[in-house]
């Protein structure tokens, strides 16, 4: 098995993170996909941000959810990493997905709603995967167990996976419950134990965010089903190498 390089939001460390040019960088340095955070405009559009606020990444201040789309079109999603990103947009999924349709690159969708419940995302997303043609070659992941519950509700041929930043005994019971493909963790939680007791369930492992050769190197010793990386480019050359 080969595991699977996604650049986390894009190839964040050198590149404002999910905006198109990080997404095109993770590209060019040989990720096998791309990892976004979806939130939902005012007006009910998928847009890709991590933070519920718009605080960090960009010019402008305030909640994602009490901005219109073409209100968050005015903000500078770029500066804040470097003058030479200045005017550099927050995308929308649509934005990604179009993108990606000749690249065909995997995706990992997080939905971020365990902190604000947006109504109706995971149809909303599930609905934009499907008119671009690439259900398929995408995961969906959440923090949210609910969310997740609700994906298996829904009765759709894609992939979901459960989030976990804490190390609780009965995860691989509790994602098996609600059918998730896989299981998504913080790196310290990884452990030959935890990928073996999950295979042994059907489940996959993998594992953010990844960023140092030696971090890296465990991922792939352990045969991690993927890894979630702010720099791709580096996580491509020791996995090139220990081939």
């Amino acid at each position: 098995m080969s595991t699977i390089i996604y650049a986390h939001r894009g190839a964040s460390k050198h590149a404002p993170e999910n905006t198109m040019p990080a997404f095109e960088l993770g590209y060019k340095q040989g990720a096998d996909g791309i990892e976004t955070d979806v939130q939902l405009t005012k007006d009910g559009i998928p847009v890709l941000i991590h933070d519920e606020t718009v605080n960090r990444t960009t010019n402008g201040t305030g909640s994602v959810k009490d901005f219109t789309y073409e209100e968050l079109l005015t903000l500078d999603a770029g500066s804040w990493k470097s003058s030479s990103y200045k005017g550099t947009k927050i995308p929308t999924l649509d934005d990604l997905l179009a993108w990606n349709k000749e690249k065909n690159l995997k995706l990992n969708v997080e939905l971020k709603n365990n902190i604000i419940s947006y109504p109706d995302i995971e149809k909303i997303v599930i609905e934009k995967l499907k008119s671009y043609n690439m259900v398929e070659n995408t995961v969906i992941s959440s923090f949210n167990h609910k969310s997740i519950a609700l994906l298996d509700s829904l009765n759709v041929k894609i992939d979901y996976a459960l989030l976990t930043s804490k190390r609780t005994s009965g995860i691989i019971s509790f994602s098996k419950e609600i059918h998730a493909k896989g299981i998504h963790i913080r790196y310290r939680l990884l452990s030959n134990r935890l990928v073996t007791n999950a295979k042994q369930n059907g489940l996959y492992v993998a594992v953010y965010t990844v960023n140092n050769p030696l971090s890296i190197s465990k991922v792939l010793r352990l045969e991690c089903h993927a890894m979630f990386t702010d720099v791709p480019e580096l996580a491509a050359e020791i996995k090139q190498r220990k081939k």
